[in-house]
């Protein structure tokens, strides 16, 4: 009898002490699995709110967007480095320039190279750009010179349009388009005609690439006249081929 009453104590006492041994099992086993039976309760529990397939496809398409905005750009790169590589491969002894700076205000004015008569760069000489023919040197310095582009107010070319064998001359207006002026009335010359240099030119090299008109003015006087698309870039140019008289 003795005996028992000695074990109820004793039975008491590991009764209370329990949860104390099972608070420090339980921390015991958060610490050795670093919060990972907590991590994946709140996850259980948070799963109703998370973010629905809406969400998702919208994650998944602003993704889309930025690679195809990526791809674009790295496309637009290859075809400015393609078009320099195919700059500086060009025959004759031309002189690869930089663009160093243009008018903000009037891009279509006037553009300032990174050479000049020190690289054999000479007022009159040609500037073509990817794409085609964009101006001629206006002046040079040692170091730098000057070019007046096609669609400069005091700008005059003579041009020639392929398809319907007619001769015209290239006027600056001082806007982004210069003016195809012709001498005959009849002239056939409609929307997508390609304009290049004439092959009677004597101030630039013949047959070099102008632009494509843009839209034609039946009813001027006293012929019809144009406006031109330039097929160079003239906004965007960074770099420029001067055709030295040693390229001529």
């Amino acid at each position: 009898m003795n005996g028992r009453l000695h074990r109820v104590p004793a039975l008491r006492k590991i009764l209370q002490a329990w949860p104390w041994g099972l608070l420090l099992l339980s921390l015991a086993g958060v610490r050795l699995s670093k919060g990972a039976f907590f991590a994946d309760a709140y996850a259980l529990l948070s799963r109703p709110f998370w973010p629905g397939t809406a969400q998702a496809e919208w994650l998944r398409s602003a993704q889309r967007l930025s690679d195809q905005a990526r791809v674009s750009q790295l496309e637009q790169d290859n075809r400015r480095l393609r078009g320099l590589l195919a700059l500086d491969r060009s025959p004759g002894a031309a002189v690869s320039a930089p663009v160093i700076s243009r008018d903000p205000g009037g891009w279509w004015q006037q553009l300032e190279l990174g050479k000049g008569s020190l690289e054999g760069i000479a007022a009159g000489d040609p500037v073509l750009a990817p794409g085609g023919l964009i101006g001629r040197v206006a002046s040079v310095t040692p170091s730098t010179a000057r070019v007046a582009l096609l669609t400069n107010a005091s700008s005059r070319l003579g041009v020639w349009v392929g398809r319907t064998q007619r001769h015209g001359l290239l006027v600056g207006a001082g806007t982004p388009r210069p003016k195809l002026q012709f001498l005959e009335k009849d002239t056939g010359v409609r929307p997508g005609d390609v304009v290049t240099t004439s092959p009677a030119s004597t101030l630039v090299p013949p047959n070099l690439t102008v632009g494509v008109v843009q839209a034609v003015d039946e009813q001027a006087v006293p012929a019809p006249d144009a406006l031109v698309q330039l097929s160079a870039p003239v906004d965007a140019v960074d770099w420029v081929r001067v055709l030295t008289r040693g390229a001529r």
